[in-house]
């Protein structure tokens, strides 16, 4: 136990203290002193670097004897200053390989490609992605998923707060997820996300800046647990290129989120229909998408067509883009 009090940045004489603390609470700087075999002095010292992490309090009657924090308490708040600790040398670690990246990439190509393998190394690489830009993340989303999407909504958020662009494009199937839409992919527009819909997306990816982009490993329908992490290169230009041309010919999702309040327009679930249906959501795909049954689905799809008198989906876009409604 000592070793691992050591690990944790706890130094012996105060790990043998505490330790000696736990099984004979009520005990005075002398008593403890005896037990570990330490001076008088010792032991007050290791007490009162206790006192002051939060591992040790003096007894509420006689003032002269001392209790130990639980250890649950005690010890978790020293593996969460060793967490935090870890964190940011993990940051520092990844803004100095990056600064390595930029300086070999023009004398070793290799270093413009990296792959990364584990779920936690991707996650972590993920993190350090959004919290490292400046002023843009640009994505493709599409399932499937080897991580909770809704992971990086917290940093996403605070990025968003501090002046960060993000864009992203979402394949159809991601809007289709079940429960995706209102639950995650509206929030972060109502936050500020600009968010656009296309059928098909190329690739999953995440960039940050024109510095970095990560693109999950694919074999078919499985995403493997694995990822490339694209640094400043040729490479890096061409899906800057790629992202802005699917982003262009994209749907803007905000036409599917109107708040219905308008005297002209369709009313709100129309407007969310019209959205989905532009981007080349199928019936059974914008029923999962807003919770709808098949049979409800059915029923606005034909009632949105008679009001846009259009017989085909087609002329139903066409006609919602004249009107001013996409």
């Amino acid at each position: 136990m000592l070793d691992a009090f050591g690990a944790l940045g706890l130094g012996r004489p105060d790990g043998q203290v505490y330790a000696a603390l736990v099984v004979s609470p009520q005990s005075t700087a002398e008593e403890l002193a005896g037990q570990c075999g330490l001076t008088l002095q010792q032991s007050q010292d290791a007490l009162d670097r206790l006192a002051e992490q939060g591992m040790a309090t003096r007894a509420p009657v006689d003032r002269e004897r001392y209790l130990a924090v639980a250890p649950d308490v005690a010890i978790g708040t020293l593996i969460g200053h060793r967490e935090a600790e870890l964190r940011s040398a993990r940051a520092e670690m990844h803004r100095l390989m990056d600064a390595f990246r930029e300086a070999s990439r023009y004398t070793d190509p290799a270093h413009s490609v990296e792959v990364l393998t584990g779920g936690e190394a991707i996650a972590q690489r993920l993190e350090h992605l959004v919290d490292s830009t400046q002023y843009q993340v640009r994505g493709f989303d599409c399932p499937p998923y080897i991580q909770d999407p809704v992971a990086q909504m917290p940093r996403q958020r605070a990025k968003l707060k501090a002046g960060v662009r993000f864009r992203t494009v979402y394949d159809k199937d991601a809007v289709a997820w079940p429960g995706r839409l209102e639950k995650e992919i509206l929030i972060g527009v109502e936050d500020g996300e600009e968010a656009r819909v296309r059928p098909v997306l190329p690739m999953k990816m995440m960039m940050s800046d024109d510095k970095m982009a990560i693109i999950p490993i694919t074999v078919g329908d499985s995403v493997l647990d694995a990822a490339y992490v694209i640094h400043p290169s040729a490479l890096l230009q061409a899906l800057d290129a790629l992202f802005e041309a699917e982003w262009e010919r994209a749907v803007p999702l905000q036409a599917a989120i109107g708040d219905g309040e308008a005297d002209t327009g369709p009313e709100a679930d129309h407007r969310k229909l019209l959205g989905l249906l532009a981007a080349g959501l199928t019936d059974e795909s914008i029923a999962r998408s807003l919770g709808w049954s098949a049979r409800t689905t059915q029923r606005r799809l034909q009632s949105l067509m008679r009001q846009l008198g259009a017989t085909t989906r087609f002329q139903a876009g066409m006609a919602a883009r004249e009107r001013g409604w996409l």
